[in-house]
């Protein structure tokens, strides 16, 4: 069936509502619980990333990106991380599912200048701009965030610090407070023990997606496409068409840059083609149980909050009846969530306007979700291990230099790409769509370039670690949205409302 792009937003949204109603029953008679994140901005993971490093093909990225929505100006306390979570990112190098290896981030807040009403100031007051994280030029540093770094393999537990004190990167208040911002979060760059290096602080949101557009029932806009790219659109993977709503905010980020023979069960790096080589990587926040007495609490006595492996499965897949019990559970617990994987309500809106889509059950889908190929091409058979959503790695893929890593990933070429783990540049809404589409089962039959028009990140991603872009300034920042400037092939530039 040819499918009319002009037609395709309020056929969208006729099926979304249809379909909606045939499935809402079924879901609210058993689960009415909300969806806990929504009430807990600061352990809502927004993105996981993983990747083999451009910079280091040796090593391995981690990064943890939580907090969403972080407006540059919002003082005066601006956007600490939450001594009270547990922060983890978790390894599977041994195709069962479970976690093998755990890095754990705990900060620690200390106020030096209480009498003062905002928690950074330069320039004023007799103290001198902030150009240091600790010594002289930090004086203006009034809220100071601490933390350490924990690995866990096994049984054992390893403080990673090597007798530093580490020091979060706080936001970028604005050129008379911070006037070399980049010089002081490069302090914040550390090597820890075994070669490892981190960074923790606030950042420029590296996400990009027409959120507006997504949640208002698939709502597309039509200059963009409304839905379906054409060629032109499809094939760049540098401009906008569409307004980035995470354009202008920061989220709060933990990168970890890790030797690859740190990660392997074997202690080595493989080639792509060995099964050794593929681990399963999610990251994790908790909250301890009992809150009274929180210093005297067991350090085991925690409850999982969130949880996030492959973009968008909590997101577009799972039911809202089932986000709450998908956040909390264990990925080795997911077959209970299969039918939502083997059928999902997005195919089915897609199959109802026109798109191609394979039928249920839908196995195409299951290399999300399992370990086989075209991520693990050493698996056999007996190698898929349970259903559990990771976010799998095959680390014997070379990196792809930047400059030319493709947007759509493994959908365009770019093996480096996600599904292969997933880097900062990979349009995860595009792939993610498509992928629900049926394109890992038949790229020619069901191969519709469904997109939102925003192919690009809004911020200037770095070539060297931490490589996500410093934190958007507090007093000048601004946002892309409809009618707004921040669609460079657009008209004048500006992002289209319609």
């Amino acid at each position: 069936m040819t499918i009319r792009r002009t037609f395709l937003r309020p056929a969208l949204t006729a099926a979304l509502a249809a379909l909606l109603a045939q499935t809402s029953a079924s879901f609210a008679a058993s689960h009415r619980e909300a969806p806990i994140t929504a009430l807990d901005q600061k352990a809502d993971i927004t993105d996981w990333f993983a990747f083999v490093s451009p910079e280091h093909p040796d090593k391995v990225i981690l990064i943890l990106n939580v907090d969403p929505f972080l407006e540059p100006s919002n003082g005066p306390n601006y956007f600490p991380f939450d001594p009270g979570i547990l922060y983890e990112m978790k390894i599977d190098n041994n195709l069962d599912g479970i976690p093998d290896l755990t890095f754990q981030f705990r900060f620690k807040t200390q106020y030096t200048n209480p009498g003062v009403f905002t928690g950074y100031v330069g320039g004023l007051l007799g103290i001198p701009p902030i150009t240091a994280l600790t010594g002289p030029g930090s004086q203006g540093l009034n809220l100071i965030q601490t933390y350490e770094v924990t690995m866990i393999t096994g049984r054992q537990r390893e403080d990673l610090n090597n007798g530093q004190t580490l020091y979060a990167v706080p936001t970028n208040v604005g050129p008379r407070t911070m006037p070399n911002y980049a010089q002081l979060r490069q302090q914040g760059v550390y090597t820890l023990s075994n070669g490892i290096r981190v960074f923790a602080g606030t950042v420029a949101d590296p996400f990009f997606v027409d959120l507006g557009a997504a949640f208002d029932s698939l709502n597309f806009r039509m200059a963009a496409g409304g839905g379906v790219l054409s060629a032109a659109v499809d094939a760049d993977d540098t401009h906008n068409y569409a307004p980035n709503s995470l354009a202008g905010f920061n989220v709060n980020s933990m990168i970890l840059e890790i030797p690859i023979n740190m990660l392997t069960s074997g202690g080595q790096a493989y080639v792509a083609s060995n099964k050794l080589a593929v681990i399963g990587t999610y990251g994790t926040t908790s909250r301890q149980k009992l809150n009274v007495l929180r210093d005297h609490a067991s350090e085991d006595n925690w409850a999982q909050v969130q949880r996030l492996g492959n973009p968008l499965i909590n997101e577009l897949i799972i039911g809202t009846g089932s986000k709450d019990r998908f956040s909390m559970d264990d990925p080795t617990n997911d077959v209970q969530f299969a039918s939502f994987f083997l059928n999902p309500l997005l195919a089915q809106i897609f199959s109802s306007i026109g798109i191609p889509v394979p039928p249920a059950p839908r196995t195409d889908l299951l290399p999300l979700v399992q370990y086989m190929a075209p991520i693990c091409t050493g698996c056999g058979p007996g190698d898929a291990g349970p259903i559990a959503d990771l976010l799998r790695l095959n680390t014997g893929i070379p990196p792809t230099p930047f400059g030319f890593q493709r947007r759509l990933g493994l959908l365009a070429g770019d093996g480096a790409g996600w599904p292969n783990g997933r880097r900062p540049v990979d349009d995860v809404i595009d792939i993610a769509a498509r992928a629900v589409g049926g394109i890992l089962a038949d790229s020619t039959k069901y191969g519709t370039p469904i997109g939102d028009g925003v192919n690009t990140s809004s911020s200037q991603l770095t070539g060297t670690f931490p490589f996500l872009a410093p934190a958007y300034d507090g007093r000048d920042s601004v946002h892309a949205g409809p009618g707004q400037a921040g669609c460079t092939n657009q008209p004048g530039g500006i992002c289209p409302v319609n």
